[in-house]
């Protein structure tokens, strides 16, 4: 009886089993891959390559957009119309126009003429951008550094002075005649830095009025033209209006009225009324 041989069981080649990392780009695929072992070992036939494409599309990167701001239209000039009785020195005091007639006079000297004391009703006058007093004042928009600084620089600054009171013109008593009436024009005048000197007034005061506070020129071209000389000084009512200081009579025949404002006048015409030596 043949003796009994071994059964050879066929040697199987281990194998390695592993997985491949394909490169994809910004991905990683990962494969299973059955390879032979050994150095020497043949790659297998067949073997199915797998490639993987992740196709990235960037998302468009968002614009940063500047919000751009449209300039500032710039302030439009307010009018105001002109209606009888109007003079540059009361739309100035309604208007709140600082710098009074004369900035006024100045806005609209080519409309309204050489003499600033007549101004036709339905005249319309530029009040200029700027000199009118604010009505609603603007808050500006603070940081909180701003802020802090602004309080700590409150809480150091000493309180301002209070504004120094002068005395009222109407505490000194002046006699009822001409005399009383040239002073107490002088203390107004000076109180509102108009330049004039007694002797000066007295001179002019006699040659247009001889004193006489009621005179009234009804002749001369003034008159004419419908405007008359009134007063000691023979002031038109027109440029009396434009002329009018603040704290006296609107009476055109008030002596201290006409004095001041007659006087108030001739330092914007002629310097002084002490240049005065004529009809003005």
């Amino acid at each position: 009886m043949p003796a009994h041989g071994k059964h050879r069981r066929p040697r199987r080649r281990p194998t390695s089993r592993g997985l491949t990392l394909l490169g994809t780009g910004g991905a990683a695929l990962a494969l299973p891959l059955t390879a032979p072992a050994g150095a020497g070992a043949a790659p297998v036939s067949g073997a199915l390559e797998i490639a993987a494409r992740v196709i990235t599309t960037p998302a468009a990167p968002a614009a940063a957009q500047a919000a751009t701001k449209a300039p500032a239209a710039p302030a439009a000039a307010h009018t105001y119309t002109v209606v009888a009785d109007d003079s540059l020195s009361l739309i100035a005091q309604r208007k709140g126009i600082q710098g009074g007639w004369k900035v006024l006079y100045s806005a609209n000297k080519r409309a309204v003429g050489d003499n600033p004391s007549l101004i036709h009703p339905g005249l319309e006058l530029t009040l200029r951008p700027g000199s009118v007093n604010a009505t609603a004042p603007t808050k500006a928009k603070k940081g909180a550094t701003t802020e802090r600084a602004s309080r700590s620089e409150r809480r150091s600054t000493a309180p301002a002075a209070a504004p120094v009171k002068t005395a009222p013109v109407a505490a000194t008593q002046y006699a009822n005649n001409l005399d009383g009436w040239i002073r107490e024009s002088l203390d107004i005048m000076a109180h509102h830095g108009i330049p004039g000197t007694y002797a000066d007034i007295h001179r002019n005061i006699m040659r247009e009025s001889s004193g006489n506070p009621r005179a009234i020129n009804n002749w001369d071209s003034n008159a004419a033209a419908g405007t008359p000389s009134k007063g000691l000084l023979q002031v038109i009512d027109p440029t009396f209006r434009a002329y009018h200081v603040p704290g006296t009579s609107m009476d055109p025949y008030d002596p201290v009225a006409n004095i001041t404002a007659a006087c108030n006048y001739a330092a914007d015409r002629y310097g002084s009324i002490g240049r005065v030596f004529g009809a003005y």
